[in-house]
């Protein structure tokens, strides 16, 4: 099956990896900045509180979406 408009360019299954590497992206972006804060953090002794405040967003902007899927659904 294909997506209308788009012909056979993207199918379903085009879009079924599409949303998988998106989310592993995001989940190695976070783990990525949560790992350079607390290197930062207990090598350097140092408080980077932008790298804290991207991990915090990327959780919250998680935990927001989860919910939501699980209110509208």
């Amino acid at each position: 099956m294909s997506v209308p408009g788009l012909g056979n360019a993207v199918d379903e299954r085009f879009l079924a990896h599409r949303l998988r590497s998106t989310s592993v992206a995001g989940l190695v972006g976070a783990l990525t900045a949560g790992s350079l804060f607390l290197y930062r953090y207990y090598a350097q002794h140092r408080l980077d509180w932008d790298l804290f405040a991207v991990v915090a967003i990327m959780a919250a902007v998680k935990v927001g979406v989860l919910l939501w899927y699980r209110r509208t659904d």
